[in-house]
């Protein structure tokens, strides 16, 4: 049987400070979800300004994340590719950039996703939350 790492409470604040931080900073108006490993929500958090369909977006962006156990660039970079059928992938959409897997020895313990302005400052936003962790 193997332990594993899990997210607490006081990790999941953590990264959502440090995401809000990176987005403020920067005057990005947007949507910060946190997910478990199984895609369910954990923290999600929209800054003044930033589109309500956002929210929608920055989660599943996250949930394919997580359940991929990879940045969801690599989705759209296969789809955009010319795999077009990976669109009809079962459970996951979001699969645009801006989702980021928290991972730890090889391990994914969730994963954070972002949406409101470009996909690369999504990305951006969600890797400064998880960089928060030290991991």
């Amino acid at each position: 049987m193997k332990t594993r790492h899990t997210l607490e409470l006081a990790d999941i604040k953590q990264i959502a400070a440090a995401a809000e931080a990176e987005a403020l900073k920067n005057q990005w108006a947007v949507t910060v979800a946190i997910v478990d490993e199984g895609g369910h929500l954990l923290s999600l958090t929209r800054l003044d300004g930033a589109a309500p369909l956002s929210a929608h977006v920055a989660t599943a962006k996250a949930h394919a994340a997580a359940l991929g156990r990879r940045e969801t660039k690599g989705f759209e970079d296969m789809i955009n590719g010319g795999r077009t059928a990976f669109v009809t992938a079962p459970a996951i959409e979001g699969m645009l950039e801006g989702g980021v897997p928290i991972m730890k020895d090889g391990h994914c313990l969730g994963a954070v996703g972002v949406s409101g302005v470009k996909a690369s400052e999504d990305a951006q936003v969600a890797r400064a939350g998880i960089a928060a962790l030290g991991l």
